[in-house]
C-alpha cells in the first residue's frame, strides 16, 4: 500500500520511487484541476471588467485585462504630456512661492495631465525630491 506524500522535503526523502511517482501523479491531477478552475474564474473576472470598462469605469490594481491575450490593455492609459512634471513645476514655481494643493492645480489648470488619483502627494514628493530646483519656505510653501 503506497504511503500519501507529506508536505515537507523530509518526508518525501523517505518514499520510494513508485510512491514518489504516485504523488507526482496526484499532484499533476489536482494541478490540472486548478488550472481549469483558474480558466474559468478567469473568464467571469474578464467579462465583469468588459462590464465595467462599458460603464465607463476603469480597473486599477496590477493585474489588466487581456482580450487578446498578454499585453493588451484596455485599462487606464496614462495622458501624455509635452514636459515631464518638474519641468511642468518649475514653470509654475518661476517667481512665485505656492503651497502644495495651489501648485498642483496650477500645474494642471496650466496643462498638465494626469489620472493619478493621488497627484498631490506625488507633486509633494517631486517638491522635497529636488531640493536643488524648489526652495522651501516653509511647511508646504515653495518657491521655484
Amino acid at each position: 500500500m503506497a504511503r500519501r506524500a507529506s508536505t515537507g522535503t523530509r518526508g518525501l526523502s523517505r518514499l520510494s520511487v513508485d510512491d514518489l511517482q504516485a504523488e507526482i501523479a496526484r499532484r499533476g491531477r489536482s494541478l490540472s484541476k486548478l488550472q481549469k478552475q483558474h480558466a474559468k474564474a478567469m473568464q467571469k473576472v474578464e467579462e465583469i471588467e468588459r462590464q465595467i470598462i462599458g460603464a465607463g469605469g476603469s480597473i486599477s490594481g496590477q493585474r489588466r485585462l487581456r482580450f487578446g491575450g498578454p499585453g493588451v490593455n484596455l485599462g487606464r492609459k496614462r495622458p501624455k504630456n509635452d514636459m515631464n512634471l518638474v519641468e511642468a513645476l518649475q514653470k509654475t514655481l518661476k517667481g512665485k512661492t505656492m503651497g502644495v494643493t495651489e501648485v498642483t492645480a496650477a500645474v494642471q489648470k496650466n496643462g498638465y495631465k494626469t489620472s493619478a488619483a493621488n497627484f498631490r502627494t506625488i507633486v509633494n514628493q517631486t517638491l522635497i525630491k529636488h531640493p536643488k530646483l524648489f526652495k522651501k519656505i516653509s511647511r508646504g510653501q515653495y518657491a521655484g
